[in-house]
């Protein structure tokens, strides 16, 4: 079983570690301009594609979990309706996000704020990178189908092809051209794409023989139709959570200053960084968590779900060691400025207890997914902004300030493992507990 985890995580990992990378080589772009607010700017604008993006990833969420399900079923006609549905619905909302652009460019920076110069900035990187949500959506569900199929080197491929493309444009935009943050816009927008064509010639290069099996009546299947809204329902109003709390936490950092605006988005990476990391594991257990939930193969749901806590547990120790002595390193790293390295000080301690406070909320997170328990995962993130997140930073802001908001994420981060791990037995395992095996497991080694 390790050897399986292994096998789906460490491409994810690979995959995974280009995106925290790019956002790095970003800001270090920009944190060598001389100005901080080219830093904000990157911050902002990065943060209205969080909120887009991050809310529209229930695509590639649950795209994984479904399709795991039918490939654990061997059901290939499932399996390619799976795709064509959702390609279909991301298609539908880039049409929107296009449409709509001016209005969210308004209301997003009217939520966020910040200074007139990083606004500005920001502003810019808005109306280029914009144009890439059609790009972006299908790689959503380009990468959730690959993963869903067992499949993790694909995704690996796209994303290294696509942020090694950004990262190249980003710097010929910067440094030849002399472009600042809306170069690094232009980079990605351009990346995104090259990725959806390399996505399309993978899949025709190994799946095109599938094509023959999709059907107008599969696609448009009221029953699973609904089904598909309603967890893909569930799973936005989870991200949409989270996408309020680091939205919240940006926000916030704005309307102190734009040092600590500054501060607090490099030290927001290394927490996205471990995140990538550890998502390794969580993307693996999608796949196997929904192969067995569709081979109702119970004895093989729950050891994959106890090895993957294991791993978690490796890996945010092994984080945490490294960030102690190296935190300071890597922030010198990312900035040249004297007033931000300093200022970045006392909010250190904060990013070594990142692993070991997050490192279960992230695997369960993959768990529920695979098993496409998404009304539970809903619960537990509800839970964790509103009951945890909220009533820390409210109460604490007047006495701690800044570390308030890092002391309400890092207890957001916790609480969302403890609520998940204790809806866990309700969510997933009874429902499978009185399902006797048709066929016998085949124990995976």
């Amino acid at each position: 079983m390790n050897r399986n985890i292994l096998k789906l995580a460490v491409p994810n990992i690979v995959s995974n570690i280009t995106i925290p990378l790019l956002g790095l080589v970003d800001l270090a772009l920009m944190g060598h301009l001389g100005s901080e607010i080219y830093i904000g700017a990157i911050a902002l604008g990065g943060v209205i594609f969080n909120f887009i993006y991050w809310g529209f990833n229930f695509l590639r969420m649950s795209t994984s979990g479904f399709t795991a399900q039918a490939f654990g079923e061997k059901n290939n006609t499932e399996s390619i309706t799976i795709l064509a549905r959702a390609l279909i619905v991301a298609l539908l909302i880039s049409i929107l996000i296009l449409i709509l652009q001016a209005p969210i460019a308004w209301a997003s920076f009217k939520i966020i704020g910040g200074s007139t110069e990083v606004e500005t900035l920001a502003s810019e990187y808005f109306r280029i990178r914009v144009w890439a949500a059609p790009a972006a959506l299908s790689l959503f569900v380009f990468s959730g189908w690959f993963l869903g199929m067992q499949n993790a080197r694909y995704p690996m491929i796209i994303a290294i092809a696509v942020n090694v493309v950004n990262i190249l444009f980003s710097m010929f935009f910067v440094f030849v051209l002399k472009m600042n943050s809306d170069g690094v816009a232009l980079g990605t927008a351009i990346s995104q794409y090259v990725g959806l064509i390399i996505a399309m010639f993978l899949f025709s290069y190994k799946y095109k023989y599938l094509l023959t099996k999709i059907s107008r009546r599969g696609i448009m299947n009221l029953k699973i139709l609904f089904e598909f809204f309603r967890v893909n329902t569930d799973i936005f109003i989870r991200t949409f959570c989270i996408i309020a709390v680091f939205t919240f936490f940006t926000s916030k950092s704005a309307g102190i200053n734009d040092t600590v605006l500054a501060v607090n988005s490099i030290l927001l990476q290394l927490l996205l960084f471990f995140s990538f990391f550890i998502d390794g594991f969580a993307f693996a257990g999608e796949a196997l968590v929904g192969k067995f939930v569709g081979a109702k193969e119970i004895s093989n749901l729950k050891r994959v779900v106890k090895l993957l806590f294991y791993w978690g547990a490796g890996l945010a120790v092994a984080f945490t060691i490294i960030y102690l002595p190296g935190v300071n390193l890597i922030l010198k790293l990312l900035t040249s400025q004297t007033d931000v390295i300093q200022s970045a000080q006392p909010y250190l301690v904060w990013v070594i207890l990142v692993p070991l406070a997050s490192f279960g909320s992230f695997i369960w997170d993959g768990i529920y997914i695979g098993a496409t328990a998404s009304k539970a995962m809903r619960n537990a993130l509800l839970g964790a902004t509103f009951f945890v997140f909220a009533p820390v930073y409210y109460f604490l802001n007047p006495i701690l300030g800044n570390h308030a908001l890092w002391l309400a994420m890092i207890l957001f981060m916790f609480s969302r493992g403890v609520f998940q791990t204790f809806l866990y037995r309700k969510a997933i395992l009874i429902q499978f507990d009185s399902i006797r095996k048709t066929t016998p497991t085949q124990e995976l080694a």
